[in-house]
């Protein structure tokens, strides 16, 4: 099969619509995991998960039994699972205002209520979930969605794997609907003073991060930028001279406005080598933060 096929397309303009419904799904399902998970550092109580059919919270116990909820981008449904045996089933495609009160109400109906704040989060004017009326669903680029991100996380592990010191999990953080695997120099960092609780607790530390982002518009200098799907990488705190580091492969280069490195996804499914391209992406611009930051960089990478 051509790799432009197994690393298929991901028009933004194309599949936009069907991606804020799809966000916003997530979001829902997310803060379901995130109120019923106990705090874990770096909010890692929060993300979801790839598996061989869409997404999962993972289990999650509640009283007496453990419950999870699963996005299965093949019957297009969530399934919500629980360790008695029960199972139900939420067909992708309804207004987000219906997804959402349909979840709490089988939920409830299960014997796991879980309560939840009703407005998404990492988006630009939010609606409450009971209000949302967007429903634009096309089963065909949400599965597609589901296969890059299948792909490029088994990249990401590879990647993850050459490396013996703190590491996340691969993760997809359903705030900013991207994917990420980040490591750590193991020394602490300080957010800015006026930081929010999110940031606060996500950057106590050194980190080098790896994404997969399937873009989206935000404000810039010029009005509304858009930006299509990217691969990004970022230290914190950055370092001086950190963006005019050289980095592999060469299409790469670091976005001021975003204050990361990018490598367009186009440009990466039209490479010879698809998961080279993301690995030398990966590889190249962990070593230009860790240089400068005088990461322990030997003492850290996996030994054979």
């Amino acid at each position: 099969m051509h790799q432009q096929e197994t690393w298929p397309a991901l028009p933004l303009g194309e599949w936009h619509e069907t991606y804020t419904t799809l966000h916003m799904y997530s979001q829902v399902v997310g803060k379901v995991r995130l109120e019923s998970s106990p705090m874990t550092n770096h909010w890692w109580q929060v993300p979801l998960y790839l598996t061989a059919r869409g997404l999962t919270t993972s289990p999650i116990s509640h009283a007496d039994k453990s419950f999870q909820l699963d996005f299965d981008f093949f019957e297009h449904e969530l399934v919500i699972l629980t360790s008695k045996g029960e199972v139900r089933r939420i067909p992708l495609g309804s207004a987000v205002k219906n997804f959402y009160a349909r979840i709490l109400n089988t939920l409830e109906e299960l014997g796991v209520a879980v309560e939840i704040w009703p407005v998404p989060v990492e988006v630009a004017n939010p609606v409450p979930f009971e209000h949302d009326e967007r429903l634009t669903y096309d089963p065909a680029y949400a599965h597609r969605f589901w296969q890059v991100l299948r792909r490029v996380d088994a990249v990401f592990k590879q990647f993850r794997a050459r490396f013996s010191g703190k590491c996340s999990p691969v993760q997809f953080y359903w705030g900013s609907f991207d994917l990420a695997v980040t490591r750590f120099s193991g020394r602490a960092a300080l957010p800015d003073s006026d930081a929010d609780v999110i940031t606060r607790f996500s950057y106590n530390a050194e980190l080098s991060s790896l994404g997969f982002w399937p873009g989206g518009t935000f404000p810039a200098d010029e009005g509304m930028r858009e930006v299509d799907a990217a691969f990004y990488s970022y230290t914190f705190p950055e370092p001086p001279g950190f963006s005019d580091q050289p980095v592999s492969p060469e299409r790469a280069s670091y976005d001021l406005q975003l204050g990361e490195f990018l490598l367009s996804y186009d440009d990466v499914r039209s490479a010879a080598d698809p998961e080279r391209e993301i690995l030398d992406f990966a590889q190249s611009t962990y070593e230009a933060g860790a240089r400068l930051q005088g990461w322990p960089m030997d003492e850290l990478a996996l030994q054979d």
